[in-house]
């Protein structure tokens, strides 16, 4: 192989596809590219950090040193890709040409900004990699209300850990209940009440329209016509795959980069895996997919091409004040859910119209049963 196998993006799926190539092949020149200081850290462990006691620092495991000595790399630093050459097989960083064998994008995700109004929209903080968590612990030192933008799984995280950490949490979405995507109304209502018996106020059925900033802090305009006041304000309304690196390259996209079970693009020599990917219509920003996906492409980059599996892959929401696992049905399938509730634990199973198990959500007690549900579910392809 007379050019490097070339990885855009050194978080999860970057790193451990570097590790997952380097089991099978120690040799093979090997380049990852980051925009950021290429540290690697644990991301899941941020929402939970401050319970934990822990800084940014803590939760970081291991610096671009070490990890270039560690996959016997090259790993380009603060580097901007600015664009990918796919029929001269070039990637573009800061006005450098650097050659691949193969290229794989794992680029992640980006922010989706609220659409904020007022002098202090600017401040209100996204918190997407270690070094927005570095900010975000900096600003809330010594303060009391945090308001947060969105109740979905980060947001719940988020609101479950701050209110360990003794700050008085609002958070505001237009949603009726907590994780709305995820899981019934029902269920989320008592993930609602548990977070509310730990220091969190919710505001449903509203938006964030302008954020000013005052003596105190900031007073949050909201949609119903109502105002509160906070100390702080983060956005956790969500992530969408990165996909305008790929487009430099005419690599087909829709809601993420388009790629097949090989988890190869339609462009030649190029792949996709992470948060940044649509691997056969599924967009699953989840630990679980990235581990199978890291395996698979190894294989394939070593010249054993591979096809990825997607098993049932359930889901933590790490939200101690009510913990729940879910492994939600495929989209737009009919069936229903049947759920029982037990001493303040929920078993939910969603069913097809021929009865075949395709969902289940569980808490509390009843999460320990999810290595045997799994066993019953099918496997997504």
């Amino acid at each position: 192989m007379s050019q490097p196998i070339v990885i855009i993006g050194t978080g999860l799926a970057g790193y451990q596809l570097a590790r997952e190539f380097r089991k099978i092949s120690p040799d093979i020149p090997l380049t990852l590219i980051t925009a950021d200081d290429g540290r690697y850290y644990p991301k899941p462990e941020i929402s939970t950090a401050l319970t934990r006691g822990k800084t940014p620092d803590e939760i970081t495991t291991s610096t671009a040193d070490k990890m270039t000595t560690q996959l016997n790399a090259t790993i380009h630093t603060n580097a901007h890709v600015s664009a990918i050459d796919a029929e001269r097989q070039l990637v573009f960083i800061n006005d450098e040409a650097i050659a691949y064998e193969k290229l794989v994008l794992a680029c992640g995700a980006e922010v989706i900004n609220p659409q904020l109004k007022g002098d202090g929209a600017e401040d209100v903080l996204s918190i997407n990699h270690i070094y927005h968590y570095t900010t975000f612990q900096e600003r809330i030192k010594n303060k009391k209300t945090i308001a947060i933008l969105g109740a979905g799984l980060i947001g719940c995280e988020f609101a479950n850990d701050l209110g360990n950490a003794r700050y008085q949490v609002h958070m505001i979405t237009p949603a009726k209940s907590p994780l709305d995507l995820l899981v019934p109304e029902k269920i989320g209502k008592i993930l609602q009440e548990a977070l509310e018996e730990n220091n969190v106020r919710f505001h449903f059925e509203c938006t964030a329209t302008r954020v000013n900033k005052i003596s105190r802090g900031y007073c949050l305009e909201l949609s119903n016509g109502n105002e509160l006041e906070a100390d702080f304000v983060i956005s956790a309304i969500g992530l969408r795959p990165h996909t305008a690196l790929a487009s430099t390259a005419g690599i087909k996209i829709n809601r993420g980069i388009l790629v097949n079970r090989y988890l190869e693009t339609s462009v030649k020599n190029i792949y996709a895996l992470g948060d940044c990917a649509e691997v056969e219509g599924h967009v699953l920003p989840f630990i679980t997919p990235i581990l199978n996906c890291s395996r698979a492409l190894a294989k394939t980059l070593n010249g054993e091409r591979t096809s990825v599996d997607y098993p049932a892959m359930p889901v933590v929401v790490k939200t101690p004040a009510h913990p729940i696992v879910v492994c939600p049905p495929p989209k737009n399938m009919e069936g229903k859910w049947e759920i029982e509730t037990h001493n303040n634990s929920i078993r939910a199973l969603f069913f097809n119209q021929q009865q075949q198990l395709y969902g289940f959500i569980l808490t509390n007690e009843t999460v320990k049963e999810r290595a045997i549900l799994v066993k019953q579910m099918p496997k997504l392809f």
